[in-house]
């Protein structure tokens, strides 16, 4: 019995050793951010893909934006005093067939389903944790059936939130 009260007491006193030493702070989401980290400067994405949509850099970089400043306590500022740079391009933007669909043997075959897929390569630097910082390209798609100019800007809005969910949670999340 003192055997298993003196490793329980040891295996509480650890996890409490953990927690405290621990030196970042966790946000609502799950963010895990350094304390000293309170500013970032997200800068404008270029769209440097072949096929290019007039909006879609604005509406990234508006997305991302939003969703570090609804998901932390940053400060995103416009300044080379910030703790923190994102930046980056958007590097593709394509439109594919998803699945074909059954037709005449006669007849060419035709895409049953399309994809719009999104490419961004994005560049965090966060000078006082080198380990943090990362320079990766992240890409994401939605299916859809018809007319692609109808929900083209539906589709956007959609993948801007997939591909802002996985640069936050890599910059972020990181644990």
């Amino acid at each position: 019995m003192g055997k298993r009260l003196f490793l329980n007491i040891l295996m509480v006193g650890t996890v409490v050793m953990l927690f405290a030493s621990c030196s970042y702070k966790l946000t609502q989401n799950g963010a895990s951010i350094p304390p000293d980290l309170k500013t970032i400067d997200i800068q404008f994405f270029e769209n440097n893909a072949p096929l290019v949509v007039a909006t879609l850099s604005q509406q990234f970089t508006e997305a991302l934006k939003n969703r570090i400043r609804t998901q932390t306590s940053l400060s995103i500022v416009r300044s080379e005093g910030a703790n923190a740079t994102m930046s980056g391009a958007i590097t593709g933007y394509s439109i594919a067939p998803a699945s074909i669909q059954a037709t005449n043997p006669n007849v060419a075959p035709i895409a049953g389903a399309s994809r719009l897929t999104i490419t961004v390569q994005v560049k965090y630097v966060y000078e006082k944790d080198k380990k943090l910082s990362f320079d990766e390209s992240f890409t994401k798609y939605k299916e859809f059936t018809g007319d692609l100019s109808t929900q083209e800007q539906v589709l956007i809005a959609d993948i801007n939130k997939q591909l802002t969910d996985d640069i936050f949670n890599r910059a972020f999340a990181n644990w």
